[in-house]
């Protein structure tokens, strides 16, 4: 059914308001030929579509970019380079880009943020992920409260901040080498701990594979683990958590 024709319908009383809805959340994407666009994912699960740069031509990048932006809604783009950002600004100058975390945002519209996410690392090389997964959140409208290096080589650290992390609707726990870090947490408060391995580490981590391990096979409850250096996965989970919390 045609978008018109339904909003004739709606309007001549002959579809409820409600079902329109229903067709809507289930209408076709836009087809770009090497790429297909789905402008109602905010619809149906409340967050938007976001682009990952990585890999992706100039030529598709830019005119993804372009379609979004030409529709007024807010934009997010993962694992981007430098160049692949100046890029994207020479066309829409309105795009920001976070070297760190590797993210281009354009964002026009007003973004409450509410409740509370803590984002923790076990250390600072840990950080880049751990942003990725904070702005992630914030992107989306969660609160982030940023916790870096308390791993538990120094667990003083840890139990210092520990009455913060408590505060939070969810924790992002974010850690390579041995990956400890999530158990610990998850054994100290009442709250669901998403688990972030990274590829932080000497050789005999396996490119975080034994972080990841560790993880998994955590004894402590509470905890779920995404893949390995995958900090938007754990914002965007996050954010799913704390906006339960909120409307509770």
């Amino acid at each position: 059914m045609e978008i018109k024709e339904l909003l004739h319908k709606v309007k001549n009383n002959e579809l409820d308001i409600n079902e329109a809805e229903n067709i809507l959340k289930k209408l076709p994407y836009e087809d770009l030929g090497f790429a297909k666009l789905d402008h109602h994912r905010k619809l149906r699960s409340g967050f938007g579509e976001v682009i990952y740069c990585s890999g992706k031509s100039t030529e598709h990048l830019v005119r993804i970019f372009q379609n979004f932006n030409e529709k007024g809604t807010d934009v997010l783009g993962t694992r981007a380079s430098v160049e692949q950002y100046e890029i994207v600004k020479s066309v829409i100058p309105e795009a920001e880009y976070d070297e760190l975390s590797k993210i281009i945002k354009i964002v026009r519209n007003n973004n409450e943020k509410v409740g509370c996410i803590a984002v923790c690392t076990g250390g600072t090389s840990d950080i880049p992920v751990a942003e990725e997964a904070a702005q992630t959140a914030e992107f989306f409208g969660s609160k982030v409260t940023r916790i870096y290096d308390v791993g538990v080589a120094g667990i003083h650290r840890l139990l210092s901040k520990i009455d913060l992390i408590s505060e939070a609707n969810c924790i992002v726990a974010v850690a390579g080498m041995e990956g400890a870090l999530p158990g610990v947490i998850a054994g100290l408060v009442d709250k669901p701990v998403i688990a972030v391995p990274t590829s932080v580490g000497y050789g005999s981590n396996f490119s975080g594979l034994s972080a990841l391990l560790t993880m998994l096979n955590s004894c402590a409850e509470g905890i779920a683990v995404v893949n390995i250096d995958n900090g938007f996965g754990a914002g965007y989970l996050s954010t799913q958590i704390n906006r339960l919390a909120v409307d509770k």
